[in-house]
C-alpha cells in the first residue's frame, strides 16, 4: 500500500483522535484507513495504536514515530509543491497565532505589509498567551519563542532572537551604570518568570563551549509578560532582560539602553508550529517565507 497515504492516516488519526474523523477528512472508508495503518505498522514493525471498542490512542511506539511521519510528509509536500504552481499568488485567509507581546510590537505590523504585496489575502490574527490547539481553533500555523519544542508539532525555524540588558535614561542616571554582568546582582532587575533569576551571559564571538558568566538576580517585579516588563523598564523601575525583536523600536529611538551589547543571553529561536505541513496552503508558505526573509534583514 502507499506508505505516504498510511502515514497520513497515522497523523490523521493521531490528531483527530478518530479513525472515522481521519478516513472522513481523506475521503475513505473507515475499513480503508485501518488497512492504511495495518501495512504502516507491519512495514514498521510496531503497534502505532491501542484500539479497543470504546477507546483509540497512540502508543508510546506510535509518538516515537509521529514527529517522523510528520517531518516525511512534510518533505514530500515541498518537494511537490516547489515544481508545481511556482507562479501562483497566494490567495485565500490565513489564520495566525502568537504572543500578545509578539504580535503587538512586530507581527501586526509585518502581516500588514504581506497583504500588501498580495492583495487576494486576508489574514486572521489570534494573540493570546495561552496554549493554542490548532486543530481545533483551526489555526494554519502559531508563532512561538522558545527553544523547547512540542513533540507532536512540525516546526519551521523562521529566525534567531538574542535577549538584550536594557534600561531606560533615567533610571542609569539615578541608579548609576552597571559596569559589568556582575554588577547586576545589586540592581532592580525586572525578572520574566519564565526565564527566572539567573541570567547567562556569553561573551560575542566566543565559542560554542566558551565557559558563560552567571549572575543571579533579584528585584521587586516579575511577570511573565514580556510587554509589562517593557513598559516597567521604560517607567525606569529596573533593568530588564528582553527579547530583542519585541524591543528594536526602543532600542533605535533611545528609549532604551542596551547595557551590555558585547555579550549575548538566552538566544531563543522563533518557530512556524502547524499540525501538518502538508495541510498547509501556499499562502500560509507565502507569509512564513515573507517572515523569515523580513526577520533577517531587520534583524541579523
Amino acid at each position: 500500500m502507499d506508505q505516504f497515504k498510511a502515514m497520513q492516516v497515522f497523523v490523521d488519526v493521531a490528531d483527530l483522535g478518530s479513525l472515522s474523523a481521519a478516513a472522513n477528512k481523506l475521503d475513505m472508508s473507515r475499513a480503508m484507513a485501518t488497512r492504511y495503518i495495518a501495512s504502516l505498522e507491519k512495514t514498521l514493525g510496531v503497534r502505532l495504536l491501542h484500539r479497543s471498542t470504546r477507546s483509540l490512542g497512540v502508543s508510546s511506539a506510535g509518538n516515537a514515530m509521529l514527529p517522523y511521519c510528520r517531518q516525511i510528509l512534510g518533505l514530500s509536500e515541498k518537494m511537490h509543491s516547489s515544481v508545481a504552481q511556482k507562479d501562483t499568488e497566494p490567495q485565500g485567509l490565513i489564520r495566525i497565532a502568537s504572543s500578545v507581546s509578539f504580535g503587538q510590537s512586530y507581527l501586526a505590523e509585518a502581516v500588514w505589509r504581506f497583504m500588501d504585496m498580495f492583495p487576494s489575502v486576508s489574514v486572521e490574527m489570534v494573540l493570546t498567551d495561552r496554549s493554542i490547539k490548532l486543530i481545533e481553533e483551526r489555526i494554519d500555523f502559531a508563532i512561538q519563542i522558545t527553544n523547547e519544542l512540542p513533540p507532536t508539532l512540525v516546526a519551521r525555524q523562521l529566525a534567531r532572537n538574542a535577549s538584550l540588558i536594557c534600561a531606560s535614561a533615567a533610571y542609569l542616571q539615578r541608579f548609576g551604570k552597571p559596569l559589568s554582568p556582575a554588577d547586576l546582582a545589586h540592581a532592580n532587575c525586572l525578572v520574566h518568570t519564565r526565564l527566572g533569576r539567573d541570567w547567562i551571559f556569553y561573551p560575542q564571538g566566543s565559542s560554542a563551549g566558551a565557559e558563560p558568566e552567571v549572575v543571579s538576580v533579584s528585584g521587586n517585579f516579575s511577570s511573565n509578560d514580556v510587554t509589562a516588563l517593557l513598559h516597567a523598564c521604560m517607567a525606569g523601575r529596573g533593568i530588564a532582560c528582553l527579547p530583542a525583536i519585541p524591543i528594536a523600536a526602543q532600542i533605535r529611538s533611545g528609549a532604551l539602553i542596551n547595557l551590555f551589547p558585547q555579550y549575548r543571553l538566552n538566544d531563543l529561536g522563533i518557530y512556524a508550529l502547524s499540525a501538518s505541513q502538508r495541510s498547509q496552503s501556499s499562502a500560509s508558505r507565502a507569509l512564513q517565507d515573507f517572515i523569515t526573509q523580513d526577520l533577517a534583514q531587520k534583524h541579523s
